[in-house]
């Protein structure tokens, strides 16, 4: 997969492009480019997706924009496993932002040499959303180059959008969550030294570097921790700010990894979020936090157990 920066021309290599933020790339945008796919071999075209860095709304109103799913890096790992063949990461500022809808067809075509361009029901583009589906319809008409409509996806009446991820994490239905991904939900970060307070309680952890400030989801989880090439291993997590060690923390996502005793500082690691424990608390003191770290253990055990 290649991956460029920008929208700028890289070749006459003819794309079949698809556009959009892709965050947490779920079952709606797999459908997306699944169709993508199946229109670009016909032609003889190469898969190209064009995403924005950062969304739009953390640009324009970064105080109420949501919380992100996937980072960069995650969506870029999860075009490749989809087979996508070109990714144009696209810096939104202040200059892109005041392009008018009719020079990003345009750009579309001459710069990134789009045949075909498959877009979202809902897609919207250019200074003002100015841009709709029948304008680049229009102008593809126009300029000799083909588009298409994907119509939304939905499960048992719900439409399959990061929105509606967002929400079943934030309530922590994990099994909702990963009927719209068609996966468990995941987090992936390398693994950073922390405060060793794990180590010291009697569980050592392994704490995985957030991108992010604000996770999507927070509490205490069983989960299975995969790195490249390697069988999973199964663990608990806390992913939440720590009230009972620290006041006004940041967000920490710290791995107990069951029966391990290797050395993983460095390593880049995939979280995959099973099942809800229960959300964080405040304890008295830290005996009290470690008699409820063994029987976090001693649960999340048993739910392996029980779904083996």
């Amino acid at each position: 997969m290649l991956i460029f920066r920008g929208l700028h021309s890289t070749g006459k290599t003819p794309v079949a492009l698809t556009i959009g933020n892709f965050d947490g790339v779920h079952l709606g945008h797999q459908a997306l480019l699944k169709q993508l796919k199946m229109a670009a071999q016909p032609l003889g075209l190469s898969t190209a997706v064009l995403v924005f860095e950062p969304h739009p709304r953390e640009f324009f109103t970064p105080q109420e924009a949501p919380v992100r799913l996937t980072s960069m890096r995650e969506k870029l790992e999860f075009f490749a496993t989809l087979d996508v063949d070109r990714v144009y990461v696209c810096r939104f500022d202040s200059s892109f932002a005041q392009m008018s809808a009719v020079d990003f067809i345009h750009a579309l075509h001459e710069k990134l040499a789009a045949k075909f361009v498959l877009i979202g029901d809902d897609f919207r583009f250019g200074n003002r959303r100015s841009g709709d589906f029948e304008l680049m319809e229009k102008i593809g008409e126009q300029q000799g180059f083909k588009v298409e409509v994907m119509h939304r996806v939905s499960h048992d009446g719900i439409r399959i959008s990061s929105t509606a991820v967002r929400a079943a994490l934030g309530e922590g239905d994990l099994r909702a969550a990963e009927r719209y991904l068609g996966r468990p939900y995941s987090i992936s970060g390398r693994v950073v030294h922390g405060d060793a307070l794990g180590r010291q309680l009697g569980f050592p952890t392994a704490n995985i570097q957030l991108m992010h400030n604000r996770p999507p989801l927070t509490g205490i989880f069983v989960v299975q921790v995969r790195e490249d090439g390697l069988p999973p291993m199964q663990g608990v997590a806390s992913l939440g700010v720590r009230p009972t060690v620290k006041q006004n923390g940041k967000p920490v996502l710290e791995v107990h990894l069951f029966d391990f005793s290797g050395d993983i500082y460095n390593k880049y690691l995939r979280v995959d979020f099973m099942h809800k424990l229960r959300d964080e608390v405040k304890y008295l003191d830290l005996q009290s936090l470690t008699q409820q770290i063994e029987l976090d253990v001693c649960n999340a055990k048993q739910w392996f157990i029980q779904h083996d």
